[in-house]
């Protein structure tokens, strides 16, 4: 397991010091599906490196409602930024969609590592911010229906891991834009 997380920062460019003091205090998860790994609301102890499953990250509204802020998958970075830099509480709940198997680190190292300047935080935080920018980009140059086929062709794999109604809340569409984007493909591939 802390072999993957090594490859992981070491690809970021790490120090080997700093390799060492990640792998140091990593623990090991296995969590089976709809495990809540964060409240919204809930201060983060955890940010996590997961190893194998599917995890989700959404917004819940006081009406009940959901909206999907990412998927992750297999050898992700799961880190709630906002929480470590503004030392607040966080804005969404992180649950597994699948069994999964992560490593949690403390938010501690992150903090430690943003005080003392680390570049391996640095690296972090580009990632983020420009996956961020794609999404964006992604979210508003493209139609309803360009999103859900980009999604999908994209990542295919997924499809048959997450729920229709959390692909459509992530994609920024209702469920029956979806279903609709989701026929037209399917009559266009035939």
């Amino acid at each position: 397991m802390n072999e993957v997380l090594q490859a992981f920062l070491c690809q970021l460019g790490a120090s080997p010091e700093t390799i060492q003091g990640a792998v140091a205090v990593a623990e090991p998860m296995e969590l089976p599906t709809r495990h809540v790994l964060l409240n919204q609301g809930e201060q983060p102890a955890y940010c996590y490196f997961l190893l194998d499953g599917l995890c989700h990250a959404c917004y819940l509204t006081a009406e009940g409602k959901q909206f999907s802020k990412e998927f992750y998958w297999d050898q992700d970075v799961l880190i709630g930024f906002e929480s470590i830099i503004n030392e607040v509480p966080s804005p969404f709940l992180l649950e597994t969609l699948s069994a999964s198997k992560l490593l949690a680190l403390p938010v501690s190292l992150l903090q430690q590592w943003r005080d003392q300047g680390n570049p391996l935080y640095l690296r972090l935080l580009e990632r983020q911010l420009s996956y961020k920018e794609r999404k964006e980009r992604f979210m508003l140059m493209h139609s309803p229906e360009e999103r859900y086929q980009l999604f999908t062709s994209s990542f295919p794999e997924l499809l048959s891991r997450i729920a229709d109604y959390q692909i459509a809340s992530y994609l920024g569409i209702t469920p029956i834009s979806s279903a609709e984007s989701k026929n037209a493909l399917k009559k266009r591939n035939n």
